[in-house]
């Protein structure tokens, strides 16, 4: 049991994914497999063939280096592009046939016009069957026989016993045994793979043995550079690296990064120096506590001591932003934008700079400047939506949209601009005693929204004085556009104390052009 542990702890992380990938697969085929399940199998195999590009790069990355390496030295790089060759073919060959599999279950499963990456019944429970197993086909059985000569092929190059024990398992054709140690029913290894197995469950499983097909080549390619006079080889192609979890990390939490090399000496690890400090470790491990927000850089090299005694250096250098905890709460009943006016707007994604953050709106303009954004909405009652994207590692991707409605602007106030005591001006709005000096000095009438949230001014184009004799008879007059006429002057001059006189059929016009009547005011004379 100790020597089992030990195995498994020595395993990769990939083959660590791929094993656990494969007991939750198999675990939900033993359920009745609900559409729901049928989707996730369909996630699963999208994220399979994204992997398999990502290895097949790589791999042929690798491939490239032996063939650069032949190029300047062929004495010593042939013999090892020519296995790597061998390799690359058998793969390739294994990898077209799985591929090929795939199109025979899926036309099965949806006719002439099969798309395996578009399977419109992939809850088919016959197709994986008819192609694989007797009487209908015999696939299965051809497969396992090609994976049995590709598995003892492929490891016949290394010479890592734990490599060659990860290898075996990730290309085993044994069944799975019972928990009483005897094989499942007896069944087969293509049986028990592709028995009753809805299609889009057997296309998932194929493209899981793809992946394996890939990353055993990829350890033969990296076996073979292994062998190549690797001192050679680092002073032309290897180059220092920064490969980061995350560039954008949670105040409080870490940042972490490794920093490697294209290729690395496995008897000889690579000494690390980060801000002229020594890591301490020996596999490229950078930690370091994220206490402050920002942008953080830092830089520093990479020492390798090739077989000769010679020591290479490369420089390197990243950053990293660090981000405070956030959350944004709003109003649904608040998100108003006015007619007619300038909005200002707040517009920000965190880990983003603002250089890199684009919006636009309907229903009117949406312009950037320099202290943030500004909408202007145009037609009353309609709806405003926002939409944000931003440059995320090289791709413009929306990152949210929000909705605003549009209203008209309120009513202003009326009032008479005059200045206090103290010579600072003040705006009397009526309903308590008011100077007469200051009232006959002052022009005439404004209007403006200063209720703490808007601060617009409106231009006041008409009004009228009604004031009233000792009959009690009313006595309107008519102002002079915005400011007190004369007749209005002499008439505020005859007043005494107490008396009061209104200011009505005001009549302003906004930043929005619109004019309306506003309420009027009541003026009492101190």
């Amino acid at each position: 049991m100790a020597g089992r542990n030990q195995s498994v702890s020595r395993m990769s992380p990939r083959q660590k994914m791929i094993n656990l990938m494969y007991i939750v697969l198999t675990a939900m085929l033993a359920l009745n497999v609900s559409s729901d399940v049928l989707n996730g199998f369909s996630q699963v195999e999208d994220g399979l063939s994204r992997s398999n590009r990502t290895i097949t790069a790589r791999n042929q990355a690798l491939y490239a280096q032996l063939q650069e390496f032949n190029q300047k030295n062929p004495g010593k790089g042939k013999v090892w592009l020519d296995k790597a060759t061998e390799v690359r073919a058998a793969t390739d060959k294994l990898y077209s046939y799985i591929d090929s599999i795939k199109y025979e279950i899926v036309r099965v499963a949806d006719g002439e016009e099969a798309d395996v990456r578009n399977i419109r019944n992939n809850d088919n429970l016959d197709a994986a069957s008819q192609i694989m197993l007797p009487p209908t086909g015999n696939k299965g059985k051809q497969l396992r026989l090609l994976i049995d000569q590709y598995r003892e092929y492929v490891t016949s190059f290394l010479d890592d016993e734990q490599k060659i024990t990860n290898l075996k398992q990730a290309l085993s054709t044994t069944p799975p045994k019972t928990k009483a140690g005897g094989e499942g029913n007896h069944k087969s290894w293509e049986e028990t793979m592709f028995e009753n197995m809805p299609t889009i469950a057997a296309i998932t499983l194929l493209s899981k043995l793809q992946n394996d097909v890939r990353y055993a080549e990829g350890e033969v390619l990296n076996q073979l550079i292994t062998n190549v006079d690797l001192g050679d080889l680092r002073v032309n192609l290897v180059n220092a690296f920064v490969v980061p979890q995350s560039r954008i990390v949670m105040r409080g939490t870490k940042y972490s990064a490794n920093i490697v090399l294209a290729a690395v000496d496995t008897t000889q690890r690579p000494i690390v120096y980060v801000n002229g400090v020594r890591l301490g470790n020996d596999k490229g491990l950078y930690e370091v506590g994220a206490t402050s927000a920002g942008k953080h850089e830092y830089s520093g090299y990479i020492e390798v001591v090739g077989r000769d005694g010679s020591v290479t250096r490369r420089d390197f250098k990243s950053d990293y932003t660090v981000i405070d905890p956030l959350a944004t709460v709003s109003a649904t009943m608040m998100n108003v934008f006015y007619a007619g006016i300038n909005n200002p707007v707040s517009i920000a994604v965190p880990g983003v700079p603002e250089s890199s953050i684009a919006a636009t709106m309907t229903n009117g303009s949406l312009v950037k400047g320099a202290n943030g954004w500004v909408a202007h909405p145009t037609q009353v009652g309609a709806e405003c939506v926002i939409t944000v994207t931003a440059e995320m590692d090289g791709q413009r991707t929306n990152v949210g949209t929000t909705t605003f409605r549009v209203r008209k602007l309120p009513d202003p106030a009326p009032f008479i601009s005059t200045t206090d005591a103290k010579g600072n001006p003040s705006r009397y709005k009526g309903g308590k005693p008011f100077p007469k000096a200051q009232l006959l000095a002052a022009k005439g009438l404004d209007a403006a929204i200063d209720d703490d949230i808007l601060n617009i001014d409106y231009k006041v184009v008409s009004f009228e004085t009604v004031m009233f004799d000792q009959m009690g008879n009313a006595i309107p007059e008519v102002s002079a556009g915005s400011n007190f006429s004369e007749r209005q002057k002499n008439a505020i001059k005859r007043l005494q104390h107490g008396k009061r006189f209104y200011i009505s059929k005001v009549k302003a016009t906004g930043p929005d052009g619109i004019t309306r009547d506003i309420s009027p005011m009541e003026v009492i004379i101190n």
